[in-house]
């Protein structure tokens, strides 16, 4: 399933700290993230035209789209009954490529507001990017959206897509739960897209499933649409990460209960070494899969435009379910786990606390004392000459990881 992660260019999202260590001769280096600006969450574009006079009848198309067709879209089911029309209007003539859709609405904002909630809803739209010129009449509006394939090429791109999502869904089993197909679909983006500013197409599904290189809008709507077709209800979310810019990320639904995800901050190869070294491979950061509204707010903040489920449960933490919880500083507790881990020949050891007070608590003993402890039980029971390890502390999450090297 996964492949070798190419360095890229990343936005800085949260603040940590990486040390490298090596025992026998104890030296550190520093490792910091590179500092670069969030591409837009935000893609709907139009031109916006006001004309009194009308021309003639109006050709109206009949809604041919079954509800059933609509009604899972969460955004959907925010609207009125009569917003609900307009939506059926504009997402039948998108489904067509139609040049030209006539809404039964001259109210722009509302148009507008219709527009985002389609592509929210329906990532599959690969073919247009919400970029559309709207001409208001006195009790009509006239759509013109810009589609960027049609034709055959439309065709092909679709063909790609569906070749690349059979490809991913052919690690889903029966027996896997809920939660497993939800960490699956995580750790698949994850490990095979590469996050990248300048890639094509990168609002869309297309950048992440067949190009493997997108942003936040294309991680999402990946997760989304991979989700969707499993029959699994994920939310598009947008909003911000202060002080940096616009954000996209999901909320999903699982055993019935809301959870926030955000796959583009579980790919931590962003954080290189001052050196030019990279972290090591194949690690990924759990904090944001199936995750509380109180834990992605520490450094997320989401858009209003609608009430969004909450997301209170903390039974699905991927650290709970994996005995890296810590609900109290025992350096015993720990200093056997880590232990533990390294009889285990573990590439890591994750210890995640309850708050930022148990964490302060632990913070200064562990990367003083317990983890030279630790690293010299490797270096003994390994009978190696040297051990290098490298450690992640993370104050916003409440987190410190340690990498383990065995050569």
């Amino acid at each position: 399933m996964a492949k070798h992660r190419k360095k890229r260019k990343w936005p800085v999202f949260i603040i940590m700290i990486v040390i490298i260590c090596i025992l026998s001769g104890l030296g550190g280096v520093g490792i910091k993230r590179i500092s670069v600006l969030f591409t837009s969450a935000r893609e709907v574009i139009e031109t916006v035209k006001i004309k009194t006079e009308e021309t003639g009848s109006v050709p109206f198309e009949k809604i041919k789209i079954p509800e059933g067709d609509v009604a899972y879209g969460y955004y959907y089911r925010q609207l009125s009954e009569d917003e609900q029309s307009l939506y059926k209007e504009m997402y039948q003539g998108i489904l067509e490529s139609s040049p030209s859709i006539y809404m039964h609405s001259p109210d722009v904002d509302i148009i507008k507001k219709i527009s985002q909630f389609i592509f929210y809803d329906r990532p599959e739209l690969f073919w247009c990017g919400g970029e559309m010129q709207i001409t208001s009449y006195e009790t009509y509006a006239e759509v013109q959206p810009v589609y960027t394939y049609s034709g055959t090429e439309k065709e092909e791109r679709q063909l790609q897509i569906d070749n690349a999502a059979a490809e991913c869904l052919n690690g889903i089993t029966t027996e896997m739960t809920e939660y497993e197909k939800i960490k699956y679909i995580f750790e698949y983006i994850v490990n095979t897209v590469d996050y990248n500013l300048e890639a094509p197409d990168n609002q869309n599904i297309y950048s992440a499933l067949v190009g493997k290189s997108s942003v936040c809008a294309g991680y999402s709507r990946a997760a989304q649409y991979l989700l969707e077709k499993m029959g699994m209800e994920c939310i598009y979310v947008t909003g911000e990460i202060p002080n940096q810019g616009p954000h996209a990320w999901n909320i999903v639904k699982c055993n019935d209960q809301y959870y926030q995800m955000d796959i583009t901050f579980g790919d931590p190869v962003f954080i290189e070494t001052e050196n030019g070294g990279e972290m090591p491979d194949k690690s990924i950061n759990y904090d944001y899969l199936c995750c509380s509204d109180a834990e992605i707010m520490k450094n997320h903040t989401m858009d209003t435009l609608v009430n969004f489920p909450q997301c209170t449960s903390t039974d699905l933490n991927y650290y709970k379910l994996n005995g890296m919880y810590y609900e109290e500083f025992r350096a015993d507790l720990l200093l056997n786990d880590m232990n533990q881990s390294i009889f285990n020949r573990e590439s890591s050891f994750t210890c995640k606390f309850a708050d930022y007070n148990v964490y302060q608590q632990a913070h200064d003993r562990i990367l003083t004392d317990l983890v030279q402890q630790a690293a010299e039980n490797l270096l003994e029971y390994y009978g190696l000459e040297s051990v290098q390890y490298t450690y992640i502390e993370d104050e916003v999450m409440d987190k410190i990881v340690i990498f383990w090297s065995y050569e």
